[in-house]
């Protein structure tokens, strides 16, 4: 690694800070400490591109919801939109844990069992 941070000290030393070239060194310059722990760490990923699919759609759900027409409507489509991303995360499908959850309160669920229906405790036979 030592090599690598001196071929880059002389690098940005023949390269016009000003070019694109001298900016991407001295973006890695700047970031070398966080570049380099994964090297150390298995457990860090190199990039942060799983995060980010994994965000994409409930950002997306979230600007859709600025058209749900008002305020309540909004706060529905964010808590379904919630429990929807949450199941994909759980591993659950949503459409039968949605529809499991209704049908588990309209037979009588009882209020105080509510967390055996949040999605990380979801069983299809509930």
């Amino acid at each position: 690694m030592g090599h690598l941070r001196t071929w880059l000290a002389q690098s940005r030393a023949h390269v016009s800070a000003k070019s694109p070239t001298g900016g991407a060194l001295k973006h890695i310059a700047k970031y070398w400490d966080g570049l380099i722990l994964f090297l150390h760490d298995g457990r860090i990923e190199l990039d942060n591109n799983p995060v980010g699919r994994t965000i994409r759609p409930i950002v997306l759900n979230r600007k859709n919801a600025l058209f749900a027409g008002h305020d309540a409507g909004s706060q529905n489509w964010a808590i379904i939109a919630s429990r929807i991303e949450t199941c994909k995360l759980n591993g659950i499908e949503p459409h039968s844990y949605l529809s499991g959850v209704l049908k588990a309160i309209a037979a009588g669920h009882k209020q105080t069992d509510i967390n055996l229906l949040l999605p990380w405790n979801y069983v299809n036979h509930v």
